[in-house]
C-alpha cells in the first residue's frame, strides 16, 4: 500500500512553543495524515532545537549568519526543503524573511501564523510584541490569530483561519501575547496543517476553501 503521509518541515527561529503545540497535537494523531520529519532553525542554540531533539524529530540549522543576502540564504532553504521531500512548509515563529523563489516553488504548501487578526497588525515590522504594543495602542478590543498561505507579500498570503482572543483593559504587550498564543495560535496552527494533511483546503481567486 502507498504511502500517502505528507511530510511537514517546521521553520524556527526561538523557543518554539508554537513547533510544541504541533509536536502535542501529533502526539495525540491530530495531524491528520502528516507528520512532522524535519525542524528547520535559523539560529544554533535555540530551545525550539532542544523541542524537536526531545520529540524525536530530525533538526538541521540553517543560519541566517552564514549567508550574505536573502537570494543565498533561500537558495539554502529551497535545497534543504527538496532534501527533506517537503510536502508543507510551516513557519511557526521563523523570523527571517525568504524570498519569492520559495512561494514559487511551494505554492499553497507554506503557512504561516501571524498574532493578529490579518488585515490588521500585520506586514513589515510587525512581528512578536510589535503586533501587541500596536493592538493596544489602537485600543482595539478583539484581536487574535491567522495562519495563512505565505506569498511573496508579507502576511497578505489567502487566509485559512482566524480566532478571536479578546482585550483585557488592563493588558501588556506580554499577557496579551501569552493570551493570544494560548487561546488561538496554539489551536488554529494545528488544525490549518491538519485540514491541509486532508487535503481539505482549495484556494480560489486568494480565499481559501475548507472542504467539509
Amino acid at each position: 500500500m502507498a504511502d500517502n503521509t505528507k511530510n511537514i518541515i517546521v521553520l524556527v527561529s526561538g523557543g518554539g512553543t508554537n513547533l510544541q503545540a504541533l509536536i502535542d497535537a501529533q502526539a495525540r494523531g491530530e495531524l491528520g495524515g502528516g507528520r512532522i520529519t524535519c525542524v528547520i532553525s535559523s539560529k544554533a542554540g535555540v530551545y525550539a532545537l532542544e523541542r524537536a531533539k526531545n520529540a524525536g524529530i530530525a533538526a538541521r540549522v540553517i543560519a541566517r549568519k552564514d549567508y550574505p543576502d536573502t537570494a543565498a540564504y533561500s537558495a539554502a532553504m529551497l535545497d534543504a526543503f527538496r532534501a527533506e521531500r517537503a510536502d508543507l512548509i510551516v513557519q511557526a515563529g521563523f523570523m527571517t524573511i525568504l524570498d519569492e523563489t520559495i512561494c514559487k516553488a511551494y505554492p499553497n504548501q507554506m503557512i504561516n501564523v501571524h498574532p493578529a487578526l490579518i488585515p490588521s497588525f500585520c506586514g513589515k515590522g510587525y512581528y512578536g510584541l510589535h503586533v501587541h504594543e500596536a493592538a493596544l495602542k489602537k485600543g482595539v478590543k478583539v484581536t487574535g490569530a491567522t495562519v495563512h498561505f505565505v506569498t511573496e507579500v508579507c502576511d497578505g498570503g489567502p487566509i485559512i483561519l482566524q480566532k478571536a482572543v479578546a482585550v483585557e483593559q488592563d493588558d501588556t504587550p506580554e499577557t496579551l501575547q501569552k493570551r493570544v498564543m494560548e487561546q488561538a495560535e496554539w489551536h488554529i496552527l494545528p488544525e490549518a496543517v491538519r485540514l491541509f494533511c486532508e487535503d481539505r483546503l482549495t484556494v480560489e481567486n486568494n480565499i481559501v476553501k475548507i472542504r467539509p
